[in-house]
């Protein structure tokens, strides 16, 4: 017997569908997100994003077989500007230059085995009529981002290796259209979380949480430091201080330009970026604190998770500062910061859903 509930729409369908195998699917979904940012990060900190010059969908799928073929891609790559400036004088090595292609290879590779993962079981679920009613539009949406983070991806690597790159002897990508490729990885992962927890809640009969007005606050709070961290990567502002609190022994740091106005400093000044992305934390750990207390005794789970998650991240914060970027402490940040959005989301699910269901069920 199909189960049904009320909502504003009217009574909503939920059986023959199978909500809670498609809330598996997508948490392991969301999980190769997650492992898609470690492996962004690791890109990124290895300056290898650029080592593939070209975006070839398919075939591109397979790295160069032959010494002919690894010969034609640094070739392809000794033409752009990061070569001729950086790694050209410090006399790159063909063995060199595998090690950088290998990683941009694997991020695109996993970007790919995450559509299919995505893409094949939807269609499964579509055309075995498994999709309860109203979820399809939000998976087509789920789905549309994923395409867009691909675009967003070329489009950050092409303003790295594009005639205007070349022309302007840019020796790295646009820290904007990195932070936008960022972002929007991270907002197609609360995405999927977000669904998950709502199709949980729609195996028992419950309408889907509300997104409410203090989760939004906290999570737009967390946007905006995530944001921070997002250029803070682009350019390379975690280089400019080693110590903390205090930045270069102040604790606000010299050298900041202002000569382009204080718009264009607050997004691509390194030295400001950096001090935003440090003291902004604590507005976002303010706010994380409080929506984990509102939500404790519906979910100590939830709760838990924020607390763990934001207490992490601070310490591999500072520690990422201290050791100078080391590669793996830098890597756990933002690992961290990817399971930081979704403790964050579930907190917000259970604030939006708790006044409508028992507390049993998001527990």
């Amino acid at each position: 017997m199909a189960v049904q509930y009320s909502t504003p729409e009217g009574s909503l369908p939920v059986g023959p569908a199978r909500p809670l195998s498609i809330a598996r699917w997508l948490m392991v979904v969301a999980a190769l997100v997650v492992a898609m940012v470690i492996v962004g990060g690791i890109t990124r900190l290895t300056e290898s994003g650029l080592s593939i010059t070209e975006w070839k969908p398919v075939t591109g799928a397979l790295p160069p077989m032959s010494q002919a073929q690894w010969e034609a891609e640094f070739a392809a790559y000794r033409r752009i500007p990061e070569y001729v400036q950086v790694n050209g004088p410090a006399g790159m090595t063909l063995a060199q230059y595998k090690f950088i292609y290998f990683w941009e290879w694997a991020h695109r590779l996993l970007g790919r085995v995450i559509g299919l993962a995505f893409a094949l079981p939807l269609a499964f679920y579509w055309i075995r009529g498994m999709i309860p009613g109203g979820y399809k539009l939000r998976l087509i949406a789920l789905l549309t981002l994923g395409g867009l983070q691909g675009a967003f991806g070329w489009l950050m690597v092409r303003s790295g290796v594009g005639p205007d790159a070349i022309a302007d002897a840019r020796t790295d990508v646009s820290h904007y259209w990195l932070s936008i490729h960022l972002m929007t990885a991270l907002f197609t992962l609360g995405g999927l979380v977000w669904t998950a927890l709502d199709l949980r809640l729609n195996a028992r009969g419950v309408p889907p949480a509300r997104l409410r007005g203090f989760a939004a606050l906290v999570l737009a709070v967390l946007a905006i430091q995530l944001l921070y961290g997002a250029w803070m990567a682009g350019l390379n502002a975690g280089y400019v201080a080693r110590d903390w609190p205090l930045m270069q022994g102040a604790l606000f740091p010299a050298g900041i330009d202002w000569s382009q106005g204080v718009l264009h400093a607050l997004s691509a000044d390194p030295f400001l970026v950096h001090f935003i992305h440090r003291w902004w934390a604590w507005a976002a750990v303010a706010a994380l604190i409080v929506l984990a207390r509102r939500i404790r005794v519906r979910s100590r789970g939830a709760s838990v998770a924020i607390h763990a998650a934001f207490g992490t991240q601070i310490i591999l914060g500072i520690a990422t500062v201290m050791s100078a970027l080391a590669l793996w402490i830098a890597v756990a940040h933002q690992a961290v910061g990817a399971l930081l959005v979704m403790a964050t989301v579930w907190g917000a699910h259970v604030l939006g859903a708790r006044d409508r269901m028992p507390g049993s069920v998001l527990k």
